[in-house]
């Protein structure tokens, strides 16, 4: 008589790249697995091309339901936040105080906003990292213009990671566009990006970042390296003791871990990452993915998407007894772009600039969908980013309808 496996209750913590790929995995096993997800949102937030929602293109690029995901998929779903972890009963509990026992962990939370403490920024600047803010952004973009027949003397975007530049890059063109929409004739627009540190994208090769700051600047983008920011009103930005008019910051700079894992005693590296052994455990049965985990390339949704993947695979092969497999990092193509039909990539010792960069490009958007939804929705969506739309402007809203 064959020996009955007991289900195991996994639980899910974070609908980001990580969590939802553990979780599709998992669900091709779920006659052995119990499996919840929990999630602050109800939709898979796509952070690669959130700098392209900021600047009109379609909301659906970048927000993907979890049901669509998870469709016909046996896996059990809560909108919520978690907010303790009790180790001894194996509980999660969330804020609204329901409580979640589970056999193994996976924590995906990702990451939030760091300010770095400088005055007035958090108050004052933009943001993007949501749809949320993306699209206050994208209105305040719109209802400049309107109110004041021109646009902002400055944009200011702080911050020369790859989410700086990307909008930076995006901003000349998107404006531009705008002002010919709302008929206000030509005007110059000076976009900047701000820098603490001495160069650009400051993780990569010099000689691509120099590659992509001669883009920039021939998209007409100023560059200031080696500035700190020391406080910002509803005028102005002070920038190494010089003030800077705007009305249109942006802050994309600095990320800190999820507050959740130092209020529950997890180990945190020197570099704010959570500590985890060769399987991505931070502990028995608690696995950490994603930006929070302490691995090479962390902070990218390729690496999520790995991260998951293999949680999710090791989860398999402990159940049925197998060994467990050391994680091995996934060599990571870094593909920027930087305007319109141009692209830089970074592949090992390989780099490609331009248009051909932009291709690539395009091809890694739809893997990244195509790693969550099946490859005829995967292709569906990437085709509406093509599409410009315009949810905050009526103006915008009655021509493209024309059109």
């Amino acid at each position: 008589m064959t020996k009955k496996i007991k289900k195991e209750n996994i639980v899910i913590v974070g609908g980001g790249f990580a969590g939802v790929k553990a979780g599709l995995f998992l669900s091709k096993y779920s006659n052995f697995f119990n499996i919840t997800l929990i999630s602050e949102t109800t939709s898979l937030r796509y952070y690669p091309l959130l700098y392209k929602f900021a600047t009109g293109a379609d909301q659906a690029l970048v927000s993907i339901p979890l049901t669509k995901i998870f469709q016909n998929k046996k896996i059990k779903i809560i909108n919520g936040s978690v907010a303790k972890l009790d180790r001894s009963t194996k509980s999660i509990y969330l804020t609204d105080n329901q409580v979640i026992n589970f056999d193994k962990l996976i924590l995906g939370l990702g990451v939030v906003t760091n300010y770095f403490g400088i005055d007035g920024i958090e108050n004052y600047a933009y943001s993007i990292k949501s749809e949320a803010e993306a699209t206050k952004f994208n209105r305040h973009l719109h209802d400049y213009l309107i109110t004041n027949q021109q646009p902002d003397s400055h944009y200011v975007v702080i911050g020369a990671g790859p989410t700086g530049i990307e909008l930076a890059a995006e901003l000349p063109n998107y404006l531009k566009y705008l002002m010919k929409i709302h008929q206000l004739g030509h005007h110059n627009v000076k976009v900047e990006i701000i820098e603490a540190l001495d160069q650009l994208l400051p993780r990569l090769p010099k000689s691509y970042a120099q590659q992509v700051s001669r883009k920039l600047i021939s998209l007409g983008v100023s560059l200031k390296l080696n500035s700190k920011v020391s406080s910002q009103n509803n005028q102005a930005i002070t920038v190494n003791d010089q003030t800077i008019p705007s009305h249109t910051v942006v802050w994309t700079a600095g990320v800190a871990n999820h507050p959740f894992y130092k209020a529950n005693n997890f180990l945190i590296t020197q570099h704010g990452k959570i500590a985890c052994d060769v399987f991505l455990q931070a502990e028995d049965n608690i696995f950490v993915a994603g930006d929070n985990a302490n691995t090479p390339f962390s902070g990218l949704a390729q690496t999520a998407l790995h991260d998951g993947q293999s949680i999710a695979e090791n989860i398999v092969r402990s159940h049925f007894g197998y060994p467990m497999k050391a994680y091995k990092p996934k060599n990571i193509i870094t593909v920027i772009p930087v305007g319109p039909k141009f692209s830089a990539v970074l592949w090992r010792k390989k780099r490609f600039y331009g248009f051909f960069g932009s291709v690539m490009r395009h091809l890694a958007d739809i893997d990244g969908y195509m790693n969550v939804l099946p490859w005829y929705s995967a292709i569906a969506l990437w085709l509406k980013y093509f599409h410009r739309q315009s949810k905050t402007c009526s103006i915008c809203q009655s021509i493209n309808q024309q059109h």
